[in-house]
């Protein structure tokens, strides 16, 4: 996976956390999609956007891993109803968001946001008051979770507003220390997600279809309401 840092030549672009880009590469007819991976907070301070992109043979993923370099220029255009814009008059809601493998890329960024979202009441006391936010986030072992140290620090640095709990399905070496304490091996079950069940509680799936529909199918058992779970897709 390559992390990309875009600097934003149009001063008018905007994103709200979770949404995707179209990504246009000149010569390359085939047009890419990509989930942002960072927040608008870091598109507005410092016209920068971050993606995460899979080695695959897509061309725009191809030509990202192998002919993309420092300097080189591409069109975006942003895209998506799958993201988290709370304003500062809404109620405070919970979070709980769930990634499988490179699903963590919106899930991330909507994160990151959050993050932005309590420096912003802390700083200027008015903003949207957040509840608190939990991720689960699968994968077939902690060497292909990323953002992992990132996560690690913001639980450490909001202790009770964000918590994070990784599954690991196939993981074949010795998990490291740090992660010990977070990491659970098998998939992200009934039990885990049950207790978090409230009606003040949004759902956010991202990850493969197979994955999204067996999540969403747990919810729906759990007595999750339709209207508080959201989705993003990926192949």
């Amino acid at each position: 996976v390559k992390r990309l840092r875009l600097a934003i030549a149009n001063k008018d672009f905007t994103f709200k956390a979770g949404q995707w880009v179209d990504f246009f590469i000149p010569g390359v007819s085939v047009v890419g999609g990509f989930s942002i991976c960072s927040s608008p907070g870091l598109l507005e301070r410092e016209g920068i956007l971050e993606l995460a992109v899979k080695h695959t043979v897509h061309p725009p993923a191809h030509w990202i891993h192998t002919e993309c370099t420092l300097d080189s220029e591409v069109a975006l255009r942003v895209g998506g109803d799958f993201f988290f814009d709370p304003q500062p008059g809404d109620s405070p809601v919970k979070l709980v968001l769930i990634a499988g493998g490179v699903g963590i890329n919106p899930l991330f960024s909507i994160l990151l946001h959050i993050v932005d979202l309590h420096g912003y009441q802390e700083g200027k006391g008015n903003g949207y008051k957040m509840g608190t936010v939990k991720l689960y986030y699968s994968a077939k072992n902690t060497s292909e979770l990323l953002f992992k140290k990132n996560i690690l620090g913001l639980m450490n640095a909001f202790p009770g507003k964000i918590m994070c709990h990784f599954h690991v399905t196939q993981q074949s070496s010795q998990i490291c220390k740090e992660l010990q304490p977070h990491v659970t091996e098998g998939r992200i079950s009934e039990k885990d997600l049950e207790k978090h069940v409230s009606k003040d509680t949004l759902w956010y799936i991202c990850g493969p279809p197979p994955m999204i529909e067996s999540i969403s199918k747990l919810l729906s058992n759990i007595g999750v309401p339709r209207n508080c779970v959201f989705f993003e897709k990926w192949w």
